[in-house]
Formats: structure tokens, sequence, C-alpha cells
């Protein structure tokens, strides 16, 4: 069986500029995703993003970028799991961990896309249900701090900063279903991905231009395009 060439790349390559990004904001604060960790851990991070973002990118090293990627995000979701065992009902830490899953699930479609040894109905199903999860994830998170999320929506997008912070919960759960159903899992993944990249424009770079020295504000942005990324990165798979 010839390796597979995929026809589309726009997700891939927005995921691979994001790592890069997250990998320079990592070196820069000297901090990972607001963990307190020793410097070796957070240079390690950053130079895995920064190499794994950076060979995602060509055809010749997509699959090595891809693993190491999905091995630093892979990790940082382990490193969640203590803090969801101590406190199990505090979903902060539940939401960590399926926002680095997110960003594995990513890069573990990109690296088995590549690879001869995934049937391409395999790989859609296990994609599908990887990422349905993690948009399950974001619906709950969303819904257990309703309003945390609605401080965020810009006070100027009609009618309420409430109505959208629902809204885009309800879809959240829509996509996850739509994906985990196997019922318009390519229109889900589409539409999961637009709204993530409008999180991303209308939300995130508004406070980043804001307050270009917060280390949330910059962090927070580009996990956003990332998590875009790798929702897009399904999109293409699911329409091939």
């Amino acid at each position: 069986m010839n390796e597979a060439t995929p026809r589309s790349n726009l997700g891939r390559h927005l995921f691979g500029v994001a790592a890069v990004t997250l990998g320079l904001i990592t070196l820069a604060w000297h901090v990972f995703n607001d963990w307190h960790l020793p410097a070796y851990i957070v240079y390690l991070a950053a130079a895995g993003e920064i190499f794994g973002g950076a060979a995602i990118q060509f055809r010749r090293t997509a699959k090595a970028g891809a693993a190491v990627l999905g091995a630093v995000y892979f990790a940082f979701a382990l490193a969640c799991v203590p803090r969801i065992v101590v406190a199990p009902r505090i979903y902060n830490s539940w939401g960590n961990f399926f926002e680095q899953f997110s960003l594995a699930s990513g890069a573990a479609i990109v690296f088995a896309r590549w690879s001869s040894a995934w049937p391409r109905e395999t790989l859609n199903r296990i994609g599908r249900i990887l990422f349905g999860l993690c948009a399950a994830s974001f619906a709950l998170e969303q819904a257990f701090y309703l309003a945390a999320t609605a401080s965020l929506v810009p006070k100027w997008i009609p009618p309420t900063q409430m109505f959208w912070a629902v809204t885009t919960t309800v879809f959240f759960a829509l996509a996850a279903v739509a994906l985990l159903a196997n019922r318009m899992a390519l229109l889900a993944a589409r539409l999961l991905t637009m709204m993530l990249l409008l999180f991303g424009l209308l939300v995130w770079i508004p406070l980043l231009l804001s307050n270009a020295r917060s280390y949330t504000n910059w962090s927070e942005t580009t996990e956003t395009f990332a998590i875009a990324g790798a929702a897009w990165i399904l999109a293409d798979l699911l329409a091939e």
C-alpha cells in the first residue's frame, strides 16, 4: 500500500504555525500553560513545539513533526490527570486535559494520515471519536463556567454576551453529538473549525491587542488557533 498523501493541508499548516508560536511564547515567558514546571521541562516542551510545528509543514517531515507534537501534547494531557484525581469535581482540570488532548489528537491524525498502516475508514472513525469527546468537554467547560465565558464575548456583538455564551455552548454540544454519532460529521467538523477561528479573531485577538504583555492573552489566543487547526485537520480528513 502506498503512503497516503492528503489532498488538503490548510489545517496542518495552521496547526504547525500555532505550535511554533506556542513554543516561542513558552521560551519568552519561561512557562508552559501557566504551570510551574522545572526549567528543563519548559525548554524541552518549547523545543518540541518549535521543531514539531516547523517539521509538520513539509511533506517529508510531516510524520516526524506530528509525532513530536503528539508526544508533547499527550504528555501534558497526562500531567492533568493527578489534578483530576485529587479534585474530580473541579471541571477546570478536566477542561485542561481535553484541551491538550485535542491538540494531541490533531497531531495523531496527521501522523496517521501520512502513514500506510491505517485504513481510511478506521482513521475517520478514531478521529471523529477523539475530537468528538473533546468537543463534548468544551461544551461542558463553557456550561460550568458560563458567566466567565460570557464575559469574554465582545460587548459590541448583539444581542447579548450571555446569548453567545449559551449559543456556542450548544454548538459545541451539537458538534460532539454529530461527530460521535457520525451524523453530518464533516459539516460539524467544518462548522466547529469556523467557530474556533471566530473565537480567536473576535475574542482573543482584541484582548491580545489591548494587553500584549499578558502571557494568558498570548497563550490563549495561540492555543485557540491551534485547536482550530486540529479541528480543521479532522475536517480535511473527513472531506477526502
